[in-house]
């Protein structure tokens, strides 16, 4: 029920109602919600108010949009705990999704003075560049270029890179990866990500800048990717120091 009386403001109850319906699993993501006017009818609210929930919900990626159509329930997030140094595949694989790549582009190419810098080898030396949209259960979850030192990384095949590069890396390569540093930031989709990802023009998506390192502190992949922001999430876990 809502609560006209409470110190929480009326949008912010339905906002929280429906957040409930969704991890109850009373409301699946393609279920369709009541109109702007039927939700002002039930709960004797104005049309405003509805719309300020529902957009709210939208930006928060609950629910989507199809003009003419209607309001739907979104897809759930996937999850990726932080700290963990897992791939992707890892990661899907561990949710019970099928992981999966598109292969965009893949060769060598001579490094930039940044990529260069990043994985700490001379300029212009010999780099795979591999860009693929990465999928789980057939869907576009994000774009991904990775930066590996052709040097440091012998044998890539596009059938490898199709798979896992952790995987060749650790299970054909015998090589141990230790731990990485990874940047987040917001930003929104451009036409050409919009098209790989499925989704609209200026829909907000991550950006995620991976730095991978070996055992011995050696620089071993740059991996700049774009995420859905609205099929991803991350979540970190926060101690106080004594």
């Amino acid at each position: 029920m809502i609560k006209k009386n409470s110190p929480i403001p009326i949008y912010y109850q339905i906002v929280e109602r429906i957040q409930k319906q969704i991890a109850n699993g009373d409301l699946q993501p393609g279920d369709a919600l009541p109109s702007e006017r039927e939700f002002a009818e039930k709960y004797h609210i104005s049309r405003m108010t509805v719309r300020q929930a529902l957009t709210q919900l939208e930006n928060d990626g609950y629910i989507y949009r199809i003009r003419g159509k209607g309001t739907f329930i979104s897809e759930h997030k996937i999850e990726q705990t932080l700290p963990g140094l897992t791939s992707f595949t890892e990661d899907m694989t561990a949710r019970g999704l099928k992981p999966g790549s598109h292969l965009l582009h893949f060769e060598i190419i001579p490094a930039t003075e940044q990529i260069a810098k990043m994985l700490r080898i001379s300029e212009y030396g010999p780099v795979y560049e591999i860009k693929r949209i990465r999928l789980a259960d057939h869907v576009p979850m994000a774009l991904e270029t990775n930066y590996i030192s052709a040097n440091l990384i012998k044998g890539f095949t596009e059938d490898i890179v199709n798979q896992s590069i952790y995987a060749y890396m650790e299970e054909q390569l015998g090589l141990k990866i230790e731990h990485a540093t990874q940047t987040i930031e917001s930003s929104v989709a451009n036409e050409t990500e919009a098209k790989m990802l499925e989704i609209k023009p200026g829909a907000p998506i991550m950006l995620i800048q991976r730095n991978t390192f070996l055992q011995d502190g050696t620089p071993v992949e740059l991996v700049k990717s774009t995420y859905r922001a609205d099929r991803y999430k991350f979540a970190i876990q926060l101690r106080r120091k004594n």
